[in-house]
């Protein structure tokens, strides 16, 4: 079974460029290219949007082939398909390395056990309930991506159409 999804490069030291293009090669099987631009979030750092298709499972194999690369911030999505719920991967170099499944909608779907885990520990006075459901949800992660998925002037525009 086959999936679909996108690679977000939203930042890389020019010199970190060749070697992310190697490891998703290196997961897809074939010579991959991406097209570097200019990060303006990030004087000296580049982006990259990179849209892939492999077997379920690919996109968690490009997420390890990124992850633990200082100075790189990415995402890399799934779509889901027969076989599979989406998947979402953020990464940053402060916070690590995000996952969450996601519906045919890209909402976050939570795992039951998570969500009682998160009331256990809020009931406990562990933490805060805000504080947990945010960190379920990958909060943390699109605060610090945000001010770099706006790729700014120059970045290659996609017009997707749908015939109704």
């Amino acid at each position: 079974m086959t999936t679909r999804g996108v690679l977000y490069v939203h930042s890389a030291p020019r010199a970190l460029c060749p070697h992310v293009e190697w490891a998703v090669a290196g997961v897809l099987g074939a010579r991959v290219q991406l097209d570097w631009i200019r990060q303006p979030a990030s004087p000296g750092m580049w982006r990259a949007e990179f849209s892939w298709q492999g077997e379920t499972g690919t996109v968690s194999r490009l997420a390890s082939a990124l992850r633990g690369w200082q100075m790189l911030r990415f995402e890399v999505t799934a779509e889901p398909c027969a076989a599979a719920e989406g998947e979402r991967y953020s990464a940053t170099p402060e916070l690590g390395i995000f996952h969450a499944v996601t519906g045919l909608h890209g909402d976050i779907l939570i795992p039951e056990d998570r969500l009682r885990a998160a009331l256990a520990r809020a009931a406990q006075g562990e933490t805060v309930l805000e504080t947990e459901i945010a960190l379920l949800l990958g909060k943390p992660w699109d605060d610090e991506l945000e001010p770099f998925r706006y790729a700014g002037e120059g970045a290659p525009v996609r017009w997707l159409h749908q015939v109704v």
